[in-house]
């Protein structure tokens, strides 16, 4: 049977009279013959046809989301809740479909507005076309060897497919293009208009399916329905902090290796942040320094009170005394314990106040321990 391929415009200047590109593929899959035709010119008198559009680049939204294994209700309902944290608009609004898990953990999530798909189907009803299925703008490159690339550059956009249900979008097209290559990525360059840009098997997921029509089944339902909204939305927000907090430690560690390097002369880093603005400070002779030096009273902190290590949220340095700010949800004792007397030896001492600790010289106002 052969196969009618569009490549849609962009659905908001979608008509009957709108130019499209086309292929008719036969039943082995090759293109049998392409072109550009208004759509409205596609459809054939007295015969039903059928045809898979793939959408422009600019309404192709797509993103990949690392999943656990879960059960595939769960992954629906894990999809479901990240989409409300992506898209920019209310989710009832959207069209949200997703692919299977692969081995990698990727699950692959579209979506695109109802209002969109509303008009495609009105523009497709007055020309008598019926959508066999709809797919993003990179669904349409064939699917690459393992560990290569399908790529092609469409209207300023760089499309790439990595397998059958895994595709990805660039808007900065020539550009994504060079870093790949720069990269030495393996690619199967396809070149648009041609037929190999037409020969892409379709996943088994796409954003055809039915419109959401609202139903009315009594309170029990519409109770049931919240309780499930309520725990989707639950599972997928415990998903979601636990990916941010992740990411979060991720940066921290790799803000203290940078100021390591940058200041290779600190002998702890409490703060990174700080400490880099105020090193900076200090290099353009904005900070004085009165007294102790500030490199050794850090040394102090971390070498004797291990605890505020990883968990300072801001620090200052005025008169001669270390003020530190702990983080809310960090663990500190309420005396400094053993480290009180490697500090007295050393001509020092810490307080706790409700800000936080203070190092400062014992003679120092205010330095007495409590």
């Amino acid at each position: 049977m052969t196969r009618l391929r569009i490549a849609l415009p962009p659905l908001a200047q979608l008509s009957a009279e709108s130019l499209v590109h086309y292929a008719w593929l036969d039943r082995a899959g090759q293109v049998s013959r392409q072109g550009q035709a208004a759509l409205g010119q596609l459809a054939q008198p007295r015969k039903p046809l059928a045809a898979e559009c793939f959408l422009h680049p600019r309404d192709s939204l797509l993103t990949s989301l690392a999943l656990p294994p879960l059960p595939p209700a769960k992954v629906a309902a894990a999809v479901a809740c990240a989409a409300q944290a992506l898209i920019l608009g209310p989710v009832t609004q959207m069209q949200v479909v997703h692919g299977p898990r692969e081995s990698n953990g990727q699950v692959q999530v579209g979506w695109l507005p109802t209002a969109g798909l509303e008009q495609l189907h009105r523009v497709l009803a007055q020309v008598s076309i019926n959508l066999r299925g709809l797919y993003p703008a990179p669904y349409a490159l064939p699917v690459p060897p393992t560990g290569s690339l399908s790529v092609a550059c469409v209207d300023g956009h760089l499309l790439l497919r990595q397998s059958l249900h895994q595709g990805a979008l660039h808007p900065l097209g020539e550009h994504a293009l060079e870093a790949l290559l720069s990269d030495g990525t393996q690619l199967q360059q396809i070149a648009d208009h041609t037929p190999q840009r037409w020969q892409g098997a379709v996943p088994a997921w796409g954003l055809h399916g039915r419109l959401k029509r609202t139903r009315s089944g009594g309170w029990g339902r519409a109770l049931g329905l919240s309780a499930l909204a309520v725990a989707v939305w639950t599972l997928g927000l415990n998903l979601y902090a636990a990916r941010q907090a992740d990411e979060g430690q991720q940066l921290k560690a790799r803000m203290i290796a940078q100021v390591k390097q940058a200041f290779p002369h600190l002998p702890v880093i409490l703060n990174p942040l700080q400490q880099a603005r105020q090193q900076l400070a200090a290099a353009q002779g904005a900070s004085a320094d009165a007294g102790q030096p500030l490199s050794s009273l850090l040394q102090l902190a971390g070498r004797h009170l291990p605890f505020m290590v990883g968990s300072v949220q801001a620090l200052a340095f005025e008169q001669g005394r270390l003020h530190l700010q702990l983080l809310p949800d960090s663990r500190s004792p309420a005396a400094p314990g053993d480290g009180q007397a490697a500090l007295t030896e050393a001509g020092f001492t810490a307080t706790r106040d409700e800000r936080g600790w203070t190092l400062g010289p014992l003679d120092s106002p205010g330095g007495a321990d409590e």
